[in-house]
């Protein structure tokens, strides 16, 4: 029998001048855009961009370039009652694009979050500093098409509870950025409402840190608006964080709404849930939703899951859905997506209409219980209460059409 050998075994190792020659070594493909202040990092937006291929580009060239900010949105800060807010609670201050409290939560991520940090002058600064004994309200307000930058920072100081939302209507082309900083072992919602005038186009980035055994529910609701593009870049600053996204959006004949997550597990033992409903309803309705989530090597015990439903009332409306994980640690307790696009259940509404209830009707139900959960899971009775009705009016005005 012939000797055997002791063989030795060489494990790969990643060339760093060749990072893809090794598979399993390769830098991470879900988040591998650059992270810059500067516009030039960015190239100039193109369908043929994965990042920008669901976007109608030709509608927000504007937004592609620095422009000088009209400055004629309105911005108000005030208790959800209309009341002025209380210093021993929460500042809402101004300050030079930069200074001490903006740019601290990472850097912009594409061309468009570059030209807002470039083109706006000013941050508005919503501190909070201890428990909101109702939830602050900050209303933005567009005053016509004249190209305008916003940037809003939230950040909030640890061991607090704390609500606020956040109004965009009117009419506007804006391009905003906003920064949400939690501390540690706080519990924050933050509720994003978009209902724009029909002709508003609306470009924002949310760039999101989760303070060390913080909760955050943060919300996005688009209801409004010619275009619509929000995308969300998340991370965590310490072990045991938990992360709510929850998105809900109505998409009218030739209305584009884009909402695109990221979510990046780079700390142990932290939670995250992505949940986004939509309605699409007549011709050239369209609706994306790109969703991100990556575990990094450095988060241990993640567990992530995200989901994305669309149902499409009318034919003609297009809805584009993409969940997409990247796993680089095995030691997680769970991690999954799911999606989904398609019509009204015939069954659900025969079961209706079996009951004495009209096709029209049944359909309203139908939608209704669709975005009902996710409606009251955002926690907020008023903006409940406001979401339904908005909802029952959309489809009111699709029967008429």
């Amino acid at each position: 029998m012939a000797e055997l050998k002791n063989t030795e075994i060489n494990i790969p190792v990643a060339d760093p001048d060749d990072p893809y020659a090794i598979p399993a070594a390769m830098p991470s493909s879900a988040d591998n855009a650059p992270r810059s202040f500067e516009v030039g990092s960015f190239p100039v937006p193109t369908r043929k961009q994965e990042d920008w291929r669901y976007t109608p580009v030709d509608r927000i060239a504007e937004f592609f370039d620095v422009f000088e900010p009209s400055g004629e949105t309105a911005l108000t800060a005030t208790y959800v009652d209309g009341t002025p807010l209380d210093g021993a609670v929460a500042t809402w201050t101004t300050e030079e694009l930069g200074a001490e409290d903006s740019g601290i939560v990472s850097k912009p991520n594409d061309r468009v979050s570059a030209v807002e940090w470039n083109s706006a002058a000013q941050a508005h600064v919503l501190h909070v500093v201890a428990d909101t004994p109702q939830p602050i309200l900050i209303r933005v307000t567009g005053a016509g098409q004249d190209l305008d930058a916003l940037h809003l920072v939230i950040r909030t100081d640890g061991n607090l509870h704390a609500d606020v939302i956040v109004e965009h209507a009117g009419d506007a082309r804006l391009a905003e950025g906003v920064e949400i900083e939690t501390g540690p072992y706080s519990a924050v919602s933050t509720t994003f409402v978009q209902e724009w005038d029909a002709t508003a186009k609306h470009v924002g980035n949310h760039r999101i840190r989760v303070g060390r055994e913080a909760s955050l529910r943060h919300s996005v609701v688009t209801l409004g608006g010619d275009v619509v593009r929000i995308r969300m870049d998340q991370d965590f600053a310490g072990e045991h964080g938990d992360l709510n996204m929850l998105g809900i959006y109505f998409a009218d004949p030739g209305q584009h709404i884009e909402h695109r997550t990221m979510v990046v597990h780079n700390e142990p033992e932290c939670r995250s849930r992505v949940v986004y409903k939509g309605a699409l309803d007549g011709k050239d309705a369209h609706s994306t939703w790109v969703g991100n989530a990556l575990i990094q090597p450095t988060a241990p015990g993640t567990d992530s899951y995200e989901l994305n439903r669309n149902l499409v009332l009318t034919p003609g409306a297009i809805a584009d859905s993409e969940p997409n994980l990247e796993i680089e640690n095995g030691n997680i307790v769970g991690a999954g997506h799911a999606s989904s696009c398609g019509r009204f259940d015939d069954e659900e509404l025969f079961y209706l209409e079996s009951r004495g209830i009209s096709e029209k009707e049944a359909r309203k139900l139908v939608v209704r219980g669709f975005f009902g959960e996710l409606v009251e899971e955002i926690g907020i009775d008023s903006i409940a209460a406001h979401l339904m009705a908005v909802i029952d009016r959309r489809l009111a005005d699709s029967d008429r059409r």
